[in-house]
């Protein structure tokens, strides 16, 4: 069987859909496409001309939750979905946390300003990144780290497409020179470094890595 997943590597969810494809055990095509200059053809894929895009066969879907989404509807085992449905509901609250109001601070704010910017010759609004670190992510994070508490994962005792949302987003933090105070949110560093333990999170973070630290120079 066929499979692609579009995007760039650095991308937090394209990265989520990576790692959620290495959980399922799923073999897949990588292939680059570079956000800020997409193919022309890629509108086929996503007319909103965004990464990442799956094709699997005939079929072609974009948004790093649909994708998951559908995954797991196809391929339940090892599920990364809680079955209870209130379980089901809060992994999708913490999923679509991570995505929008941690990757705005953590991605947009601070990884496309010290990292993204400088590759694209364009200076880095400093101002941006502090007002995220200092401001804006650590409400974020103490909402986050009260309900985490002292469990291994977001939702129930399983991991899920949660934990790989939130995970994903702290590497870019990571990529854009930052870390989690550990003596602030010591649950949220405890479960970070878990998430980024596993080997389908490590493998890939030792490889982006490598490839800021070269670009950065």
């Amino acid at each position: 069987m066929t499979r692609r997943l579009h995007g760039a590597a650095l991308s937090p969810f394209v990265r989520k859909a990576r790692v959620f494809l290495k959980e399922k055990g799923l073999e897949y095509e990588s292939v680059h496409v570079d956000p800020n200059d997409p193919p022309a053809d890629f509108h086929r894929l996503n007319p909103l001309k965004r990464v990442p895009a799956f094709e699997e066969e005939d079929l072609v879907l974009a948004d790093s939750a649909v994708i998951c989404d559908y995954l797991e509807r196809r391929y339940p085992e090892p599920p990364l979905y809680p079955s209870d449905p209130a379980g089901h509901a809060r992994t999708l609250w913490f999923e679509k946390f991570a995505d929008y109001e941690i990757a705005n601070q953590a991605t947009l704010a601070v990884f496309r300003n010290r990292v993204v910017m400088r590759l694209l010759g364009r200076p880095c609004d400093e101002d941006k990144v502090q007002r995220a670190l200092h401001e804006k992510l650590p409400p974020l994070l103490d909402y986050l780290e009260g309900q985490l508490g002292d469990r291994e994962y977001l939702v129930g005792d399983m991991l899920t497409v949660a934990d790989i949302a939130l995970a994903s987003q702290f590497v870019n933090l990571q990529h854009g020179g930052e870390h989690l105070d550990a003596e602030r949110w010591p649950a949220l560093a405890a479960h970070r470094d878990r998430l980024h333990a596993r080997p389908a999170f490590s493998q890939t973070i030792e490889r982006e890595s490598a490839f800021v630290q070269k670009l950065m120079g």
